[in-house]
C-alpha cells in the first residue's frame, strides 16, 4: 500500500521499511507421498529461507522448532534465530517454548511480545503487548471448557518448580500490564477532561480580563470628563477673578481665591484618582524584568496591556492591548500587577516618575493673550506639582507688560505657588518669571 501511494492504517509519523523479500514458514506441509513429517517440512522451508534471505529481508516463522522433541526443537529454534539476527534480518517468530521466552528476556537484539487474550470469554482482544512474553493458559482454557479439575491438578503436578515459577512470573507481569493499561485509559480520560476544563477556564479568564479593561477604561473616561468639567469651572472662576480683582474688597477677593484654590485641589485629586485604578505600578521596565504575560501600563496611550514577546535587539516588545497588538519600546512601559493588599506603591507614583522625566522646567507663552496664557500655565503648574518640581521658569517676554501683569496677578492667587520673581531673558531683558512651587 505504501509503495503504491495508498494511505495506510497507522498513526502520523509512523515509518515504513521496504524489504527486498518477505519469507514465511507458516502452516503444516507434511506429505506421506514425499515422506515429509511436520518437522521435515518446516526445516525444508527454513533451509530455503537461510539460503535466499538478506539483511533487508522480513522473515515470518510460525512455531519454530515444533514437530520434534521439545528440548531439541527449542535449542534448534534458538540457534536458527541467532543466525537470522547475525545476518541482520527482521524476524518475527511465534512459539510456545519456555526456553525461547527465557532466552529472549536476557539476550540483546531480541524482544518478547504477546497478544492479549480474554480468558473469561475465550476470545482474543487483538491488543499487542510489547515486552510481555505470552502465556499459553492451557490449564485455564481447559477448565473453562469443562475439563475435570482433578485432571488439571494432576497435570500441574508434572510441571517442574522452575517452570511453575516462570509461569507465575509471566502471569504477574501479564496482570500488572493489564492493570497499567486500564489505569492509563483512566488517566487519559481524566487528562482530556482536565484539558477541556483548562481551555474553558482560560476562555472565561480572557473574557473577564476584557470586561475588566472595559470597566477601567469607562471609569477613566468618566474621570477625564469630571476633570474637564472641573477645569472649565476653574477657568470661569479665574476669568471672574481677573475682571473683579481691581474693584472688589479684600474679603470678596479672598473668597474667590479660596474657591479657585479648592477647584484646583479638586482637579489635582481627579488626576490622581484617574491614574490609580486597581493596578499597582512597581517601576519602569528593564530588559531583565520582562517576562511573557506581564501586565503593563502605557502612559503615552493611557492604556493597559500584556507583554506577549521577549525584547528584540531594539529593546522593543509586542504588547496585546485589547484585541490589538503593538510593538512598543520598553522605556515607554510601566510594570503593573494586581495586589489589593499592598497600597504602599501605586500607579500614580510611577506616572509621577514618568511625568518627571518628560516635563520641562520652563514654559514659553510669548504670543499668547492673558486668558490663553493663564489656562496653559495653570495646567503646566499642575503637571509640575505631580512631577515634584521645585522651581520653574515662565517665559512671557517684555512687550507692553500686559501679559506679564496678567500672569503675575494669576500667580499671586495660585495655590501651588510659594513665591515668584522677575528674571532676565535674552540680552538682560526682564521677560521671564522665576516661580517657586510649594
Amino acid at each position: 500500500m505504501a509503495c503504491s501511494g495508498l494511505h495506510i492504517p497507522a498513526k502520523e509519523n509512523s515509518t515504513i521499511y521496504v524489504f527486498d523479500n518477505i519469507f514465511a514458514d507458516i502452516g503444516d506441509e507434511q506429505s506421506i507421498q514425499e515422506s515429509l513429517s511436520t518437522f521435515s517440512s518446516h526445516m525444508s522451508n527454513i533451509v530455503e529461507i537461510l539460503n535466499n534471505s538478506s539483511s533487508n529481508s522480513l522473515i515470518l516463522l510460525d512455531e519454530l522448532g515444533s514437530g520434534t522433541d521439545p528440548i531439541e526443537g527449542s535449542s534448534l529454534a534458538i540457534s536458527i534465530l541467532e543466525k537470522f539476527h547475525s545476518s541482520g534480518c527482521l524476524t518475527i517468530c511465534t512459539t510456545h517454548y519456555h526456553e525461547l521466552k527465557e532466552y529472549t528476556l536476557v539476550t540483546n537484539g531480541f524482544e518478547n511480545a504477546s497478544c492479549e487474550f480474554d480468558i473469561e470469554n475465550l476470545k482474543p482482544t487483538f491488543k499487542l503487548l510489547i515486552g510481555i512474553p505470552g502465556k499459553s493458559n492451557a490449564f485455564a482454557i481447559s477448565k473453562k471448557l469443562g475439563l475435570n479439575q482433578d485432571i488439571i491438578d494432576r497435570a500441574k503436578s508434572f510441571i517442574s518448580k522452575s517452570n511453575t515459577d516462570i509461569e507465575e512470573l509471566l502471569k504477574t507481569i501479564y496482570d500488572n500490564k493489564l492493570s497499567i493499561e486500564r489505569e492509563k485509559e483512566i488517566i487519559k480520560k481524566s487528562s482530556n477532561q482536565i484539558e477541556l476544563l483548562r481551555k474553558s477556564l482560560e476562555k472565561q479568564n480572557s473574557s473577564l480580563k476584557s470586561k475588566e479593561l472595559d470597566i477601567i477604561q469607562n471609569a477613566k473616561n468618566k474621570a477625564r470628563q469630571i476633570l474637564l468639567d472641573a477645569k472649565s469651572a476653574a477657568n470661569s472662576a479665574i476669568k471672574e477673578i481677573s475682571k473683579l480683582s481691581n474693584n472688589m474688597s479684600n474679603s470678596s477677593l479672598k473668597s474667590l481665591n479660596h474657591l479657585r484654590n479648592n477647584l484646583n485641589d479638586s482637579i489635582k485629586d481627579t488626576v490622581q484618582d484617574a491614574s490609580s485604578f486597581s493596578n499597582n505600578a512597581v517601576g519602569n521596565l528593564s530588559t531583565d524584568d520582562v517576562i511573557v504575560n506581564m501586565d503593563v501600563y502605557i502612559p503615552n496611550l493611557d492604556q493597559y496591556g500584556t507583554i506577549i514577546s521577549l525584547p528584540n535587539k531594539s529593546n522593543q516588545v509586542q504588547v496585546q492591548i485589547g484585541n490589538a497588538k503593538m510593538q512598543l519600546p520598553l522605556k515607554t512601559l510601566i510594570k503593573c500587577h494586581i495586589d489589593k493588599k499592598s497600597n504602599d506603591i501605586n500607579l500614580n507614583q510611577s506616572l509621577n516618575s514618568f511625568k518627571s522625566k518628560t516635563i520641562k522646567s520652563e514654559i514659553n507663552v510669548i504670543g499668547y493673550n492673558v486668558e490663553e496664557a493663564v489656562f496653559t500655565i495653570d495646567k503646566y503648574l499642575d503637571d509640575c506639582i505631580i512631577a515634584k518640581l521645585n522651581t520653574v521658569r515662565i517665559i512671557h517676554g517684555k512687550g507692553t507688560g500686559t501679559l506679564k501683569n496678567g500672569i503675575h496677578s494669576f500667580l499671586k492667587t495660585h495655590s501651588h505657588v510659594k513665591n515668584f520673581r522677575l528674571g532676565t531673558f535674552g540680552e538682560g531683558e526682564t521677560g521671564v518669571s522665576i516661580v517657586e512651587l510649594k
